[in-house]
């Protein structure tokens, strides 16, 4: 079926990102779902299968996003399997307990949240433009999942992006990369081609697997809070990239099926244009 539409979502092992590979499986797509860990991959890929149309093709990908070396190895391997990608989700991420820095250098709440997007969706460019030949704008679409912890960021210390100076605060670090996520899809779609939108959501707090690498002081107050099912998001998600309301003017917030308000930091082009560039530059010395 070379005509089947092609989402890819990152994270798709568990939570949010299998929740949301059911749904366009269930529409007959070809799912290409990553995950980090290969036991919980392999069942995460069983159960979108089973629970997709017998139009729908699915394949699943290992990588860990905190490198970079395996981010590339995720787009070369969607390359292999399609030439076009009409829908990427960027939905992996997570919040570590303390500070550690990767074999590459890179802080890892940093690395995993912000870069490895903006480098697999760098790398896909050539897949997202081929599946917008011929369509109209809006039929490809760039979807990221923040937080609404950015609102607690403050403008960063642009000498140290990565927070690898003193006072490393894991909360610190995560609601900065969350606010980076925004930026970058604000940028990415003002730079964008051929008609590809950018959007970028806030997913409410999900009873998932996010936190279990935090501390147990955060892992505490997660567990005293209302949490909604990943297949909420999903839903989202799926509006997000199929709804025709949600396929102009990118570089917007959403949240439960409805434009939401970000914060004024986060509107700020000028930092967004920065990050960008500064990301850009990061990539370019670890040779991406």
């Amino acid at each position: 079926m070379t005509n089947r539409r092609v989402a890819v979502i990152t994270g798709a092992s568990s939570g949010i990102g299998k929740a949301t590979a059911k749904e366009f499986a269930k529409l007959g797509w070809h799912v290409i779902g990553v995950g980090r860990n290969p036991e919980r991959s392999a069942a995460a890929e069983d159960e979108i299968r089973a629970a997709g149309s017998p139009q729908a093709k699915v394949n699943f990908l290992r990588g860990d996003f905190e490198l970079m070396s395996e981010v590339v190895q995720v787009a070369d391997g969607v390359a292999a399997l399609t030439p076009r990608v009409d829908i990427l989700i960027n939905n992996a991420g997570n919040m570590r307990d303390e500070k550690r820095i990767t074999s590459e250098g890179l802080e890892i709440t940093f690395a995993s949240n912000h870069l490895s997007p903006v480098l697999l969706t760098k790398r896909f460019m050539p897949l997202l433009l081929k599946a917008s030949e011929g369509q109209p704008a809006g039929h490809v679409r760039v979807l990221a999942v923040s937080s609404s912890g950015h609102e607690m960021s403050p403008t960063p210390d642009w000498d140290d992006l990565q927070l690898k100076g003193d006072g490393y605060h894991q909360g610190q670090c995560y609601c900065f990369a969350k606010l980076g996520n925004i930026w970058f899809t604000r940028e990415l779609n003002r730079r964008a081609e051929c008609g590809i939108i950018a959007q970028v959501m806030h997913p409410g707090v999900i009873d998932s697997n996010f936190v279990s690498h935090t501390s147990a002081d955060t892992q505490a107050y997660m567990n005293t809070l209302d949490m909604n099912p990943p297949e909420k998001p999903a839903q989202t998600l799926l509006w997000m990239a199929l709804a025709a309301e949600t396929g102009v003017d990118g570089g917007r917030y959403f949240h439960d099926m409805a434009e939401a308000a970000c914060s004024d930091l986060a509107k700020d082009d000028t930092s967004a244009a920065r990050l960008w560039d500064e990301s850009e530059a990061l990539l370019a010395e670890l040779g991406y």
